[in-house]
């Protein structure tokens, strides 16, 4: 029942450049196998450039060219396969729905991070893997500056949702009062003291919020990057008792599914919303795709049963869309590996359309 995945990669030279035909995967146990193939065009510095402008006035779009950058780190987690994830959304159609929207972007390509380790838990500190997801997540906070600088919007790709530490630690000295919205099953507050499993991806929220490990909530400089008050979740329904222990005590803002149950998604996002918009300069979404109920996402490492729907979450971010809170955005936990036809990529470039204002009518 081992699951092998062969990478596979042919250059070919023609007139338009250099061009780069992956076979990116096949992946074999007994009863099946995966072939996922992308062509990425004119590889150089920048993957794909698409100088198209925005027309909707007063959104994030406009004044803001979409800087995207794939973040495939892996080893934060278990499952082989979601280093594919920033591959799968581009295959899954992200670049021509954003030309359908007529915005402005860069597709800077899949950063260089470490792919492999050995997944041994270290006794001194819990964790997994820890000197690669360091220096994954440092390349990712100094690509997430590069773009910053540029004055683009950052959309990053994932990657299992440990890139969440690399991003927020870029994108902190761009604002005192930063803020995140976490859309995810799980609070991600662990730290090496309380996870059962060492995977660092349950642990990037707390990192983020100055808890865990000296080396991780240390990247890019001064911590906490995000004051546990900043910090909304919304959709959680699988939180350990050590999470809900930080969560009470540390003031973070967290709506259950009890709560979207009881009071609608529409009510907890504008609650949401209003709370961010009074106390930060800046809010960044951090969106898993295991937030959205596993019917609509099979294709994740972590799935939990009894979250928002489909049509719940597109709402949801259509209303982040409106209400012109977000400065940045990053999507994860995308495996094409465990997907279903590639069927989770696609809902995550549906729900990466509603963030950047796709609508119905």
């Amino acid at each position: 029942m081992l699951r092998d995945v062969l990478v596979f990669k042919k250059v070919a030279e023609d007139v338009a450049g250099k061009h780069d035909l992956i076979l990116h995967s096949i992946y074999c146990n007994r009863f099946q196998f995966c072939i996922f193939i992308h062509d990425f065009v004119e590889l150089n510095q920048s993957i794909l450039t698409d100088t198209m402008f925005a027309d909707k006035g007063g959104n994030i779009t406009v004044n803001h060219k979409i800087g995207i950058i794939g973040a495939p780190i892996t080893i934060a987690q278990p499952n082989m396969g979601v280093d594919l994830g920033p591959v799968a959304m581009r295959h899954a159609g992200l670049i021509d729905r954003f030309k359908s929207l007529n915005l402005t972007f860069e597709d800077y390509g899949d950063i260089d991070v470490p792919l492999e380790g050995n997944f041994e838990i270290d006794p001194k500190t819990n964790l997994k893997n820890l000197d690669e997801i360091t220096k994954g997540n440092e390349s990712v906070a100094n690509k997430v500056v590069e773009i910053k600088k540029k004055g683009e919007f950052p959309l990053i790709l994932g990657g299992d949702h440990s890139i969440a530490i690399g991003s927020i630690a870029g994108l902190h000295q761009f604002y005192n009062n930063m803020g995140v919205i976490w859309y995810d099953a799980h609070p991600d507050l662990n730290s090496g003291e309380t996870s059962p499993s060492g995977n660092i991806h349950g642990m990037s929220l707390g990192v983020s919020i100055g808890i865990g490990e000296e080396r991780l909530i240390s990247i890019n400089g001064r911590y906490p990057k995000i004051k546990p008050e900043n910090a909304v979740i919304i959709g959680a329904r699988s939180i350990d008792d050590g999470e809900k222990k930080i969560i009470k005590e540390r003031g973070i803002r967290c709506f259950t599914m009890h709560d979207i149950e009881k009071y609608g998604m529409e009510h907890v996002m504008n609650e949401a919303i209003t709370y961010l918009k009074e106390r930060t300069d800046g809010v960044h979404l951090s969106f898993d795709v295991d937030g959205i109920d596993p019917a609509h996402t099979p294709g994740t490492g972590t799935p939990i049963e009894g979250g928002p729907s489909y049509r719940e979450t597109h709402y949801a971010l259509s209303q982040l869309y409106d209400a012109n809170i977000l400065t940045s955005v990053e999507v994860v936990e995308v495996n094409p590996l465990l997907d279903q036809g590639n069927q989770t990529a696609e809902v995550a470039v549906d729900m990466m359309a509603s963030v950047f204002g796709e609508k119905y009518l």
